[in-house]
């Protein structure tokens, strides 16, 4: 929303799972009602996403959602992605498999994609004074306070 560049590895074609906040919230409080002590269970969206296509539904629900006479909304276009070097031996895709936890313990998502990625932006966009907060660097003075660093 500032016009900063968004940097993308490598092609943009790694695979991630995406799971709203509050469904995962949901599963690790199921494994700590109904999971078995000991075990691991493995929280998934079944929403696996090409990192790139991340970043363009992003941009598209921005540009979406704010008001036509915001300035920021002229920035908001896939001109602010760019392409930055991948990691060394950076996974493709990271795959989760979330049959156990719904067996055992009666978990799956509730969000789907879609409806969740709006919830997220809307709640940034609610929030901004937070999110200014966490990225002027006051989040990181407070951390080094609290911890001791």
């Amino acid at each position: 929303m500032n016009g900063k560049k968004i940097p993308v590895y490598g092609d943009g074609l790694n695979i991630r799972d995406w799971l709203y906040v509050e469904d995962h919230a949901k599963g690790i409080d199921m494994v700590q009602e109904k999971g078995r002590l000991g075990e691991t269970y493995n929280i998934g969206g079944h929403n696996e996403r090409r990192n790139i296509e991340i970043v363009k539904t992003i941009l598209k629900l921005l540009y979406d959602v704010l008001p036509e006479t915001d300035p920021r909304r002229e920035h908001i276009n896939e001109n602010l992605i760019e392409y930055v070097e991948d990691r060394k031996g950076h996974d493709r895709r990271y795959a989760i498999a979330p049959d156990k936890i719904r067996k055992e313990v009666g978990w799956e998502p509730e969000t789907d994609f879609e409806t969740g990625i709006r919830k997220t932006i809307k709640w940034y966009l609610k929030n901004l004074d937070w999110m200014e907060n966490i990225t002027s660097g006051e989040y990181q003075n407070y951390y080094k306070e609290m911890y001791h660093l």
